[in-house]
């Protein structure tokens, strides 16, 4: 009699047979249904990690291609550089120029005065010594001269490295006015201008009655005729008179008269008059030169 072993618990029995001896043995087969697969720890950190070890090998081999910058952005960097170099370029040069030592006044020259000394005008500019060249204009110089009665106007030029030139424009003297035992020289406004202590030393022709003559009818008249004359004939006068303002008259160096008449056309009296005054001496000599009427002058 043969004895059957026990089957063990849990396990499942083979299909099929075994012979033993006469017996076959059978076992039923279970089936358990298919589990969806899920990827282990191992399983995702190999599939998160290999792209990366896969970029580090392409950048190893990898060569990187740079693309060149637009020309037209760079030329605008070119050119916003140049522009600020040449800002700063500027601003410096000025700066030197006008706080820089090296261009500071030392000397003046001065020219275009007659009535004026330099010494007087050389003092007077003082203030503008050690000053730069470049911060000194017309209206500074001028502010300082000022004072200077006979000075119309100054024009300044600079001359580096420390040099002023400073042309002094004067008003033209036109005639003496007596002052106690000075003489005063005046111009067409009647603006006295200097003095002098000798009479010969000024080529001008006296107005009588003083400094006051300034203040009477004639004088406007006088002036005008005196201011319209040429400068060479000016210098010839030693005296001008006027009984009203149509008998202007004036008297020459060698004693001879000029009878203007009134302070009108005196642009042709004055052409006249030159004309006259060149010609050759006649016999009888000429006394009187009469050109109050200028298209129709007379010699008497």
């Amino acid at each position: 009699m043969t004895t059957r072993p026990p089957r063990r618990p849990g396990k499942p029995a083979k299909q099929g047979g075994t012979a033993h001896g006469s017996e076959t043995i059978t076992a039923e087969k279970q089936v358990y249904p298919r589990q969806p697969r899920t990827p282990g720890p191992e399983r995702v950190s190999a599939s998160r990690e290999a792209p990366v070890a896969l970029l580090d090998r392409e950048d190893e081999s990898a060569t990187v291609i740079a693309f060149p910058e637009p020309r037209g952005r760079r030329r605008r960097r070119w050119w916003l550089a140049a522009a600020i170099s040449a800002v700063l370029l500027v601003a410096g040069v000025i700066a030197y120029l006008v706080f820089s030592p090296a261009l500071a006044v030392r000397t003046l020259d001065i020219q275009g005065n007659r009535l004026v000394p330099e010494d007087q005008i050389t003092a007077a500019l003082e203030p503008l010594m050690g000053r730069s060249l470049t911060r000194i204009g017309d209206d500074d110089v001028r502010a300082l001269l000022d004072a200077f009665p006979p000075i119309e106007d100054v024009s300044v030029a600079a001359a580096p490295p420390s040099t002023l030139s400073v042309t002094v424009m004067e008003r033209t003297p036109v005639a003496i006015l007596e002052s106690g035992e000075s003489f005063t020289l005046i111009d067409s406004e009647g603006r006295q201008l200097t003095t002098v202590a000798d009479r010969e030393s000024v080529a001008l022709p006296l107005i009588d009655g003083g400094t006051n003559a300034v203040n009477s009818s004639v004088f406007s008249s006088i002036a005008d005729v005196l201011a319209a004359l040429p400068e060479d004939i000016r210098k010839r006068l030693v005296h001008a008179s006027a009984d009203s303002i149509d008998s202007v008259e004036l008297k020459l160096t060698d004693g001879k008269t000029i009878f203007w008449g009134s302070a009108e056309e005196n642009a042709a009296k004055a052409q006249v008059i030159a004309a006259l005054l060149a010609q050759p001496e006649q016999e009888p000599p000429v006394n009187v030169y009469d050109v109050s009427t200028p298209s129709r002058p007379v010699t008497r």
